[in-house]
């Protein structure tokens, strides 16, 4: 018989045994500590944003519109996490500023912030704050700010573009503008629901009252309703209002004026002619009005059959009304379409 080898080991077919390498373990274990603090940032990180939005339910359950000094403005606003859009009015409402136009905006804004939070949509990506510059000056001076009243967008997510900054030298600050940039910049739909004013109600049936009171009075002698002159002021009153640009005052609810913050000049006319002001509405308003009057006296002179002389000093000064505030006029036309007087070019 022959002789028997040692009996061979074999690994059972289909295993292959790995070994780590020498050094390995202290790489595994500087990965899986590296792994427990990015789980344990994220976590720091979803808790603060917890916080945060928790916070700025608290005040918006509170008031529609939060004020912010320059702590507030940079943990909630500049810091992240953030995953809301927050809605920033800077604004100088303090007495010494004498600043009616933040009155005003302020005012606008308050109906704006109101009609979300009391609205059926109201969720916590959208917020409205306020920074007042004697609350946070180095808010303003942080943003290189100059000016107030100023509309800002500040979204979940990066820093704010030019966009995000409302126009409201061309558009003018009421709430329904508002509205709309908001609905651009965050695709948020806001209606705004205004509180009742019953000031118009009131003026209107004071208005009938008077006229009824007086055709009552004077009910044997209704002559002056057949005046042609009273009904001529009358069409005229309401002409003025609407060329002038009461109507568009009323719906877009711009500015009276503008104060230059580095010169301190006013202006009254605004330089474009896709807006204007409310004293340049009521500028306008004076000039149609001496116009119509130096048409009338025109008119008068033409018609009359007075003295000469009399229709003749009538006549000069119905022209002087006209040359001069309708050449005013035209400058004011100038001013805000650029390029008048138009060129037409004639094709060959």
């Amino acid at each position: 018989m022959g002789a028997r080898g040692a009996p061979s080991r074999r690994r059972p077919a289909g295993r292959r045994l790995r070994y780590l390498p020498a050094g390995s373990f202290p790489f595994l274990l500087l990965l899986l500590l590296l792994c427990i603090q990015l789980g344990g940032g994220q976590k720091k990180k979803e808790n603060l944003l917890a916080e945060k939005v928790e916070q700025l339910m608290e005040w918006s359950s509170r008031r529609s519109i939060f004020r912010m000094n320059g702590d507030k403005f940079r943990k909630f606003i500049k810091a992240p996490p953030r995953n809301y859009s927050m809605i920033v009015m800077f604004t100088a409402l303090q007495p010494q500023r004498q600043c009616s136009v933040c009155r005003q905006a302020n005012e606008e804004y308050q109906i704006l912030a109101n009609s979300w939070r009391y609205s059926s949509a109201f969720c916590n990506k959208l917020f409205f704050s306020m920074v007042d510059y004697d609350e946070g000056t180095d808010v303003f001076q942080q943003l290189n700010m100059n000016s107030a009243p100023t509309f800002m967008h500040f979204p979940p997510k990066g820093r704010p573009k030019r966009a995000d900054t409302f126009d409201l030298q061309r558009i003018g600050f009421a709430a329904e503008q508002l509205a709309k940039w908001i609905a651009d910049r965050t695709d948020v739909h806001i209606r705004v629901f205004r509180p009742p004013n019953y000031s118009g109600t009131i003026a209107l049936a004071l208005l009938v009252s008077l006229v009824g009171g007086l055709l009552y009075l004077r009910r044997n002698n209704l002559e002056f309703i057949y005046n042609k002159t009273g009904w001529a002021m009358v069409s005229l009153c309401i002409v003025f209002a609407m060329t002038s640009g009461q109507m568009w005052n009323h719906i877009r609810g711009p500015p009276y004026a503008h104060k230059n913050p580095h010169n301190g000049q006013v202006s009254y006319i605004h330089g474009s002619s896709q807006a204007q002001f409310v004293a340049e509405s009521h500028i306008i308003l004076v000039l149609n009005a001496a116009i119509t009057m130096g048409m009338v006296l025109l008119n008068e002179a033409a018609t009359s059959k007075g003295d000469v002389g009399k229709r003749r000093i009538i006549c000069l000064v119905g022209l002087g009304l006209v040359v001069f505030f309708f050449s005013f006029l035209l400058s004011i036309f100038r001013s805000k379409y650029h390029g008048y007087p138009y060129r037409a070019f004639l094709l060959r």
